[in-house]
């Protein structure tokens, strides 16, 4: 790894201990609105499963883009939700994708078994991607609406199983 992946790397920790306050009850909070709803940054990434996948692609139905990594507690801590929420939105025009924040396949696909994940896991290995959208800190999460646009954001640990934030999602759908 070179100095600016590792300093890279060092603030995005540093910024995903501080995205949940202490005590706070991450199913409490739903999604943020994002204001005047700007373009999605696209991407272009290798899944850990060999796939390429592109935003482009998913346009048409809203998306779910979650940014983590496998060092990241609070990441580690709302997998599971995501998952029995992927069980819940895979068969309703919505996509859920998990960009992998700088590892490598081998750590990824070594977790998503242990953690039964079974939506993509995109590599984004140089963080070129991670840092082009408008966030701090892992867990880091966005919903693009059909258009291609981002209209909610969530800074930290989410109960993504929560039927109130799923219908949110929902809701999108054209």
């Amino acid at each position: 790894m070179t100095h600016s992946t590792v300093s890279s790397l060092a603030a995005i920790v540093l910024a995903a201990l501080c995205a949940l306050p202490v005590g706070a009850d991450p199913g409490a909070r739903l999604l943020d609105p994002i204001p005047d709803k700007p373009e999605a940054p696209g991407f272009e990434l290798q899944g850990a499963d060999g796939e390429i996948y592109r935003l482009a692609d998913l346009q048409g139905r809203p998306v779910i883009v979650n940014f983590w990594a496998t060092w990241c507690p609070p990441c580690r801590a709302e997998m599971p939700a995501m998952e029995r929420a992927w069980e819940r939105l895979k068969d309703q025009e919505v996509m859920l994708v998990a960009v992998n924040v700088g590892e490598s396949a081998e750590e990824i696909k070594a977790f998503a078994e242990q953690v039964q994940v079974s939506f993509p896991l995109p590599m984004d290995t140089d963080m070129e991607v991670t840092q082009s959208w408008p966030m701090t800190g892992l867990p880091t999460t966005f919903v693009v609406d059909p258009r291609g646009r981002l209209v909610y954001r969530a800074q930290g640990e989410r109960d993504w199983d929560d039927p109130a934030l799923l219908d949110l999602v929902r809701a999108l759908r054209e």
